[in-house]
C-alpha cells in the first residue's frame, strides 16, 4: 500500500460534518461495498446491510429521526448510509461459511444473535469506512438518532435494525476543526 493511500484513509481522514454540492457515483458506493465485503468477520456471516439514503424524499423520511445537531449536515451531505444489522444473517451461514453447521449456533438464541450482528455489523461498517475514503470519498459516520424511528421509516417488516449512520460525500475541508487528540500507543495499548 502507498503512503498516499494511507494519507487518504487515516492521516488525512477526517469526520466530516460540512459537505460539498458535488454528487457521489452510485458506482463508487457499490465499489466500497465490494472492497469492505472481504473483510473478515466472525464465521463470515456478515450481517451489515446499507441502506443509502439519497432523494430528498427519502432524507425527508429521515430527518425527523436525526437529532437537532445531524439534521443540517445530514440533509446537506449526498449521502447517508444507513448501516443496519440483519438479525437474520444466520440463514446466509450455509452458503457463506458452509465447512460446519454454523446455522444452528444461531438458531433460537436471539442473545448470541444481537450480539454477534451489533460487533461484525460495526466491525464491517470500519471497513465500509476505509473502503469510502480510499475511494477517495469523505465520511461522517454518526450516532445521533433515533434507531426506533429509522427502523420503523426503513427496515418495517424485516430483521433489520438500524446501528449508525454515515454521511458520505466529498467533504468542505475548509470547515474542519484541528484534529483531536488520539491515545498514544503506551496509552492504550499493553504487550504481555
Amino acid at each position: 500500500m502507498t503512503s498516499e493511500l494511507l494519507e487518504q484513509m487515516f492521516t488525512f481522514g477526517r469526520t466530516h460534518s460540512h459537505w460539498l454540492d458535488r454528487p457521489v457515483d452510485p458506482a463508487l458506493l457499490r465499489q466500497a461495498w465490494d472492497l469492505a465485503s472481504l473483510g473478515p468477520t466472525s464465521a463470515n456471516c456478515q450481517p451489515m446491510r446499507v441502506l443509502f439514503v439519497t432523494g430528498q424524499v427519502a432524507k425527508d423520511k429521515l430527518r425527523p429521526a436525526l437529532m437537532p445537531g445531524n439534521i443540517d449536515k445530514t440533509m446537506a451531505a449526498p449521502v447517508t448510509a444507513i448501516i443496519g444489522q440483519d438479525l437474520e444473517f444466520h440463514e446466509n451461514l450455509p452458503r457463506l461459511f458452509p465447512q460446519v453447521d454454523a446455522r444452528s449456533w444461531f438458531a433460537g438464541n436471539a442473545s448470541l444473535i444481537e450480539v454477534t450482528a451489533l460487533r461484525n455489523s460495526s466491525l464491517q461498517a470500519g471497513y465500509f469506512i476505509l473502503a469510502l475514503r480510499s475511494l477517495g470519498l469523505d465520511c461522517g459516520p454518526m450516532s445521533g438518532f433515533d434507531p426506533a424511528q429509522v427502523d420503523a421509516a426503513f427496515f418495517a417488516d424485516t430483521a433489520i435494525r438500524s446501528n449508525f449512520l454515515i454521511n458520505i460525500g466529498y467533504g468542505d475541508a475548509t470547515k474542519l476543526h484541528p484534529r483531536n487528540p488520539r491515545l498514544s500507543f503506551e496509552e492504550g495499548c499493553q504487550i504481555l
